[in-house]
């Protein structure tokens, strides 16, 4: 014997909808768990030239997605939305590129503009020159933290080259990359 149960709504008792069907197989469940939202993913579409020593907001003007439309590509900036503070989690992944291989690279993560996360890279001179005499250095960061609604993050990235040259933060889906999601359970 086979029983059953065909609804497209289950409540709590006080009418809240837990889960909901469309009736072709998709289920969303609301506040029981299972969704990292807001999520976004960014990257940056073209190189970005950087001033010497000097901390630059990482253009990241291109989205992958973003589920809550948190993520503003004019200020280059995700911003929790109302009703969404919690734990979150961070990464950025940049590659910076010149034609010196003594230079110190920085990527911070910041929230309302302190940094909560900062890497230092020094590249000690040591390097093989690749592609036309121009050095590549890939680095990533990530954290977590905990925001409520208005706080906002954002990725700076600084590059101090001992020769003065230009340095660039290279653009395209698989060199530089700034994405984070809300955790659940947690």
């Amino acid at each position: 014997m086979t029983s059953i149960i065909k609804v497209n709504t289950i409540q709590d008792a006080g009418g809240n909808a837990l889960l909901t069907s469309n009736g072709s197989g998709t289920i969303t469940t609301n506040n029981i768990g299972g969704q990292n939202t807001p999520a976004f993913s960014t990257y940056i579409n073209a190189n970005q030239t950087l001033t010497d020593n000097t901390d630059t907001k990482a253009n990241y003007d291109t989205e992958a997605y973003d589920t809550n439309s948190a993520y503003d590509v004019s200020n280059k900036r995700f911003t929790v939305p109302s009703g969404e503070g919690g734990k979150y989690f961070f990464y950025a992944r940049g590659r910076f590129y010149n034609n010196s291989d003594q230079s110190q690279y920085v990527i911070a993560i910041r929230k309302n503009n302190s940094e909560i996360a900062k890497r230092y890279i020094y590249s000690g001179g040591t390097t093989t020159k690749i592609f036309n005499s121009v050095y590549y250095y890939s680095y990533d960061i990530s954290c977590n933290v905990v925001l409520s609604a208005s706080d906002y993050i954002e990725v700076f990235v600084k590059a101090d080259d001992v020769s003065g040259n230009t340095v660039e933060y290279q653009g395209g889906t698989v060199h530089s990359e700034f994405s984070g999601y809300k955790l659940i359970g947690v």
